[in-house]
This record gives structure tokens, C-alpha cells and sequence, in this order.
């Protein structure tokens, strides 16, 4: 099996709301939804069939599944309007998530660098840095 990962469009058709809302968890895992029940996701030929396996388990024989898998040149060629662009771009390894946007977080970390305050509170105790 090869390693390369390549775009791939993940389209769906389920009748059950129950089984719709199990498919969607799984998905939204994967891949970045485009529409309602389309996502693209870049994966394997590994993860894919994984994927496929874990889809399986919860679609019922009246329900449809189509995974297309798009080359680099077909991936270029993609035309999208209100929508994801990027389809050229390897997306990044990992999202850092932060609870405060990143400006706020760099101005309070500026703001403890100026007081010359590097201590921090843990579990009601104040304990300071250095030695």
C-alpha cells in the first residue's frame, strides 16, 4: 500500500437520523466538511480503507457511499466558491488550540515579562519561578 496521501472527497447519502449523527462523529475526525454531507479529507490508501471499514460498520444497505479519489492535477484544478480553498497545499500537521485568541495571549504574556513576574498560582499556593 502506498504511503502518498491524496485528496480524497467523501460523499454520503444516510436515511437515519441515528446513523446519520454516528457517520457525522466519525467524519468530522477525518476530514473538513464542504457541504452537508461531503467532506474532503487527505488520506492514505491505509486510512481510507480504515475509514471505509469504520463507515461500514454503521451504514445500513440502503444508505450510499462514494469516496473519490482526486490526483494532484485533478486536486489544482478543483473550483470552489464560499468554500475551502487550499486544495494545493499540504494541510498542517497539527492545529494548535489556545483559549484566549493569540494577541490576547501574547499581550498578557508581555505583560507578566514587564511586572518581572514569573510566578504562577497552583492550587491556591504561590509558587515563583527561577531559583
Amino acid at each position: 500500500m502506498s504511503a502518498e496521501k491524496r485528496w480524497r472527497l467523501i460523499c454520503y447519502d444516510v436515511r437515519d437520523p441515528k446513523r446519520y449523527r454516528s457517520l457525522y462523529k466519525v467524519m468530522r475526525g477525518v476530514g473538513r466538511r464542504i457541504q452537508y454531507s461531503v467532506f474532503r479529507s487527505r488520506l492514505d490508501d491505509r486510512e481510507i480503507e480504515q475509514l471505509r471499514w469504520k463507515l461500514a460498520k454503521i451504514l445500513d444497505p440502503v444508505d450510499r457511499l462514494l469516496v473519490v479519489d482526486l490526483c494532484p492535477s485533478c486536486a489544482s484544478r478543483a473550483i470552489s466558491r464560499n468554500h475551502v480553498d487550499g486544495w494545493t497545499e499540504k494541510p498542517a500537521a497539527y492545529t494548535l488550540v489556545t483559549s484566549q485568541p493569540p494577541e490576547r495571549a501574547e499581550a498578557s504574556n508581555d505583560a507578566r515579562a514587564e511586572n518581572g513576574s514569573d510566578s504562577q498560582k497552583i492550587g491556591g499556593d504561590e509558587r515563583t519561578g527561577g531559583s
